[in-house]
């Protein structure tokens, strides 16, 4: 029986590119978002809004006192405060942070909203746990098979013999290229 290499390697890459067509995608779009962290969170979507309120004394702040202020703005999910100087109260709840000058009254909240889609695709692409992990490292040993599976779909002057060859050679050249002139 002779075994037909060309039938399985187009069956091998075929049905490996169907199988991790979604992760591809969610990889794709979630290293783009990632790579532009200077222009854009692509994690969270950041309020910025400042209010004033009545100066108080250090040791009239406690835990209830900064629930009233979170419960006058809506917010609900108090976690902790502290004072990183000792005229500024950092407080940490569920929606963000707000820093409060004491000697001032200057109010300033910081938002955080999870960013709809990116949100979660970008959880997938940070590794969230053992068994995402596993199948990740079978995503990337699949990527490695259908990078090779693909150099063989192709065949003459336009497979791996000659144009091939040429795209293939470039390609892996510029990722050699720029670790030599700009690591």
């Amino acid at each position: 029986m002779k075994i037909n290499l060309r039938k399985w390697n187009r069956v091998t890459h075929r049905d490996l590119g169907y199988f991790f067509f979604g992760v591809t995608l969610i990889y794709a779009i979630s290293g783009i978002a990632l790579n532009h962290n200077e222009i854009w969170n692509p994690n969270y979507i950041i309020t910025h809004y400042e209010i004033n309120v009545s100066p108080i004394e250090k040791e009239q702040i406690n835990k209830q006192y900064v629930q009233k202020i979170l419960e006058e703005q809506s917010f609900t999910g108090y976690k902790s405060h502290y004072f990183p100087k000792p005229y500024l109260l950092k407080v940490f709840f569920k929606e963000g942070v707000f820093l409060l000058d004491i000697t001032t009254g200057a109010l300033k909240f910081e938002i955080l909203k999870k960013r709809p889609f990116f949100n979660q695709i970008n959880f997938l692409h940070y590794d969230p746990g053992r068994w995402w992990t596993w199948f990740s490292d079978i995503y990337a040993i699949s990527l490695s098979l259908l990078a090779i599976t693909g150099l063989f779909i192709v065949r003459g002057k336009n497979g791996i013999k000659w144009r091939g060859l040429i795209l293939a050679t470039v390609g892996l050249l510029i990722p050699i290229l720029f670790l030599v002139f700009f690591r």
